[in-house]
């Protein structure tokens, strides 16, 4: 079958500008994609239409020869005539006119000429606007320019005129609460999103962070709550650690400073907000390395050395140890092979741990402290929920079911040396000796009548007290020789404490246990506790308590090997950033002099209600 398709296009002028085109084909596509035979780019056409074609046996009883058939391909219909339907039947000799959005196409035949599709495109004219004019908003409401500057004006007062007023007028004696709503009406317009989750409580109290309109969060703000926080250095310092910036970087901070953001190394530096209710993300690895990778270039005095990345590039931990008997302040040093710290303590790890021992054989008979075949290390180690790290060892709970502190018996029950005072344990044992001595002299001198008793020459007892008595050759001297051995080389305390003398009188050193070693590093063995103590601590094979049982790096590095994964493929690797064991500002307080809120016309610290 042929169809001769005549599109008629009009130019500006209003010139007509006709087309004819021969399609050959028993079907004819229409639709508003390209691969149709009638493309129609009207966004009111689908993508497939409709489909023409001859109506043939499946149009029934109904159909003629020589008729057409067209029939919807989507969701749409089409007009046909000014109706709409889905389906239609005609015959392009009486002619018809179907419409498909914009479009109109005329179908006509004349004898033994092929069927004629006339194609055109309409547009709206005078009458029907003025026609739909009535059912249109714009007869009901002002014009676009009315409205534009009413529009302009409810903005202007809501958004600004009535925040700027309710902030000058607002109640600057009042403190902050994070339950009640701020006093600054409609500011939750102008934020930019929401505050993270340590600051979302701040939600609709922008004036506890935003002192003055229209100027960056001052530090003086910040130390308002954050009164703990130190800097992590001097502030020059920091700046001459980190390099310089480059001129498209300068110039930023130039415009950013004149607006009245506070120079680099204020909070805002690092600290953004308004990004979305999330948590706060540790800081990445190059946030330190651009600093400390190659700081000693920069800082030719430093006593730090660099570090980049831990797994490759990160100087020999430094610990705080008492390397001598007696020394009551530690010292801050680079860890070594075989380091010691003197703690004051006479302590063998090995006797402890070994099976075969007499101190293991002696603790396997208290059966009822739990103790197994073998002494462990959490026998007299323990987890403290409250320190989240172990507890000091003491003596009363941790050591005196085998060495025990009994030394008598009295009314009460059993009595024990008091740990840890030597001049009150001298005490305890000089108490007792003298209740000892004292019970003797009782017995001796107490009237023992004898009837057919001898006499002897010498006293024999009062002589207001009828009777014979056994005769005392002298009085009762207590003997301290005991007490005294208890500090002497075989003494009992001995056994645990190194021996000193205080102003030519027998005593101990002081005992130390450090809470923690690496003062600038930070460590929990919570996140460890898949690994045995052995992994880390050689006290199987230490005889002294003086050895520092501490893991140098490399012992560390067998699982943390850096930020990134894929360096050693060979054992669990852990990611291990700068942010896992070190924190940027140190809890003390104390802002170095330099810090912008420690200015002479501003405060380090101003009220919450920003005076």
């Amino acid at each position: 079958m042929t169809f001769l398709i005549r599109t008629i296009d009009f130019t500006a002028a209003g010139r007509e500008i006709i087309r004819d085109r021969m399609h050959e084909g028993d079907t004819l596509t229409i639709g508003r994609s390209a691969d149709n035979d009638l493309q129609l780019p009207d966004l009111a056409v689908e993508q497939h239409h409709a489909t023409i074609e001859p109506a043939g046996e499946p149009a029934g009883e109904h159909a003629k020869d020589g008729q057409l058939r067209a029939v919807a391909a989507g969701t749409l219909g089409f007009g046909q005539d000014g109706k709409t339907v889905t389906e239609a039947l005609f015959d392009p000799a009486t002619g018809t006119e179907l419409s498909f959005g914009s479009y109109r196409f005329a179908f006509s035949q004349e004898a033994g000429s092929p069927v004629t599709i006339t194609q055109t495109q309409i547009t709206d004219t005078a009458s029907d606007s003025d026609a739909l004019s009535g059912f249109a908003l714009a007869s009901a409401l002002p014009s676009k320019r009315i409205m534009a500057w009413v529009g302009l004006t409810v903005i202007l007062l809501a958004f600004l005129a009535i925040p700027v007023y309710s902030h000058l007028t607002r109640d600057r004696d009042r403190e902050v609460d994070a339950e009640k709503p701020g006093q600054v009406a409609m500011d939750s317009s102008w934020s930019t999103g929401a505050l993270s989750k340590a600051h979302h409580d701040l939600e609709d109290n922008c004036e506890a962070c935003h002192v003055e309109p229209f100027q960056s969060v001052q530090d003086s703000t910040c130390l308002t709550c954050h009164e703990a926080i130190d800097d992590h250095a001097e502030i020059p310092r920091q700046l001459t650690g980190a390099g310089p910036i480059s001129q498209g970087d300068q110039i930023q901070w130039d415009i950013a400073t004149y607006l009245g953001k506070e120079g680099q190394g204020s909070c805002t530096t690092c600290h953004t907000e308004h990004e979305g209710k999330v948590e706060m993300q540790p800081t990445t690895q190059a946030f330190c390395a651009d600093c400390h990778d190659g700081m000693d270039k920069r800082l030719t005095d430093t006593k730090l050395g660099n570090a980049g990345d831990f797994g490759r590039d990160h100087p020999q931990f430094k610990v705080r140890v008492r390397t001598g008997p007696g020394q009551l302040e530690p010292t801050r040093m680079v860890m070594t092979k075989g380091m010691t710290d003197y703690n004051g303590m006479i302590f063998p790890h090995d006797i402890h741990l070994d099976a075969g021992s007499g101190v293991t054989r002696m603790a396997r008979s208290l059966g009822a402290k739990g103790y197994g075949k073998t002494l462990v290390c959490a026998d007299c180690h323990t987890y403290s929920e409250d320190k989240d790290d172990f507890a000091p060892v003491k003596m009363e709970e941790d050591c005196a079911a085998c060495h025990s502190l009994v030394i008598g018996r009295d009314a009460s029950g059993f009595r024990s040396l008091t740990h840890g005072d030597v001049g009150k344990a001298l005490a305890d044992l000089r108490s007792v000796a003298g209740a000892s001595v004292g019970a003797k002299r009782a017995a001796v001198s107490r009237p023992k009548p004898r009837g057919l008793a001898r006499k002897r020459p010498g006293r024999t007892g009062s002589a207001s007290v009828p009777g014979r008595r056994y005769p005392t050759f002298g009085k009762p001297k207590p003997s301290l020789i005991a007490t005294n051995n208890i500090l002497s080389r075989t003494g009992v305390c001995a056994e645990c404490h190194v021996r000193t003398t205080v102003n030519g009188r027998a005593d101990l050193m002081p005992v130390f246990q450090s809470d923690y070693y690496l003062v600038k590093g930070r460590f929990t063995h919570e996140a460890h506790t898949q690994e045995t103590c052995s992994t880390c601590h050689a006290a199987d094979t230490s005889s002294s308590s003086s050895d520092l049982l501490l893991p140098d790096i490399a012992v560390c590095r067998d699982c943390h090997i850096g930020e990134k994964i894929g360096q050693r493929p060979t054992k669990e690797e852990v990611p291990s950033s700068c942010a896992m064991c070190h924190q940027y500002h140190p809890p003390s307080g104390k802002l170095p002099s330099d810090h912008p809120a420690m200015k002479a016309d501003k405060p380090a610290l101003i009220s919450r209600n920003g005076r």
